[in-house]
């Protein structure tokens, strides 16, 4: 599912809201029958045109891990502002929770309030598997975001980001910036290393360098996604390699700590990759006096989508844009690579 990069969606409103769908029969018929038919029209409409006009009320909850990272604070604030938009919408939003007993404690609480749709991202998918069972088994269409849960039965979509594809889009990048440079160095300053994510990311890193010879990797430190980690394990990867070209840093919001760092040893000889998509590192970029020079989106941008997937569901609705008459059953969003080139175009999506 996410072995890949996807090339870049459509924007949000033309892509996520579409007419109300076909009725199963009418849909089962146009699609099978072999009769002529009386009428000169043949065949039926797909989706209809995406519509922000106000439909059937729709109650959305929405349960999240606390907002202890900026890029979690963006997931809660892209939904609520996302919600507020549709006059149709009431959301129902938990205080988030890193602890798993509480988190399923406070999806229950929303599936006995009877919500019309459920969007759910775990802090820990696996361990949530079964309340995201049990809310579909209730007759709540569950929208599983970013982080998995291990059975497909547990969700009706899945939307989130390309762990993968953001490494192999930062190490493409890299690769053509010293695909000039001999016996080229490059180091990796990775997250948390018992999550999947952060495994994902470095395989597409390191998948990507197999296309340039000429590039080693030759160091990795495995922060924790915090500006204190960030800067702590940056400090042992200057201090171990004395030179080397380029850094692919997963996150923003330890890249803060990892650039005080860099500056406290005054190295300046290399160019910094960065990961997520915070405003600090897009101005950082735009301003092009620092060594970083781009950061891999994984765009927050995913929980307002969810809410438009939510949308969809509770008022029976399919995805303008495509032929099917109900949404994807899963969507990958792309990893686009930031730099000062396009900078203007992302700093809207930066999150803080």
């Amino acid at each position: 599912m996410r072995a890949r990069p996807r090339p870049a969606l459509p924007s949000r409103r033309g892509l996520l809201l579409g007419g109300a769908a076909l009725s199963a029969t009418a849909a089962l018929s146009a699609c099978t029958s072999n009769e002529s038919n009386d009428s000169d029209d043949s065949t039926q409409p797909a989706a209809q045109p995406a519509s922000d006009k106000a439909g059937k009320p729709v109650t959305i909850g929405f349960a999240g891990p606390q907002a202890d990272h900026g890029w979690l604070n963006a997931i809660n604030e892209q939904a609520k502002n996302r919600a507020k938009t549709y006059s149709d919408v009431t959301l129902e939003i938990t205080e988030g929770s890193n602890d798993t007993a509480q988190q399923i404690g406070q999806i229950e609480t929303l599936i006995n309030k009877k919500v019309d749709v459920l969007i759910i991202l775990p802090a820990d998918g696996k361990a949530l598997t079964q309340v995201g069972l049990k809310a579909m088994r209730a007759g709540i269409p569950v929208i599983n975001l970013d982080r998995v849960f291990n059975s497909p039965q547990a969700y009706r979509t899945w939307i989130g980001g390309d762990n993968y594809g953001m490494g192999l889009n930062a190490g493409h990048y890299i690769g053509e910036q010293l695909k000039d440079v001999r016996n080229a160095k490059v180091v990796e300053l990775a997250g948390m290393d018992n999550l999947e994510l952060t495994r994902q990311r470095t395989q597409g890193f390191d998948d990507a360098l197999k296309n340039y010879p000429n590039i080693k990797k030759v160091a990795r430190q495995a922060a924790e996604f915090t500006v204190e980690s960030g800067q702590a394990k940056m400090a042992q990867l200057l201090q171990a390699e004395s030179k080397f070209d380029a850094l692919w840093n997963h996150d923003d919001d330890q890249g803060v700590g990892a650039e005080r760092a860099i500056a406290q040893a005054g190295r300046k000889e290399f160019l910094m990759v960065g990961g997520a998509g915070s405003r600090r590192a897009m101005d950082a970029i735009k301003a092009d006096n620092t060594v970083l020079k781009a950061t891999v989106l994984y765009p927050p941008t995913m929980a307002a989508s969810a809410i438009d997937l939510a949308r969809a569901l509770g008022q029976g609705k399919g995805v303008g844009g495509l032929a099917e008459l109900e949404i994807p059953s899963s969507i990958t969003l792309y990893s686009a690579v930031v730099t000062k080139d396009n900078v203007d175009d992302y700093l809207s999506t930066g999150f803080r």
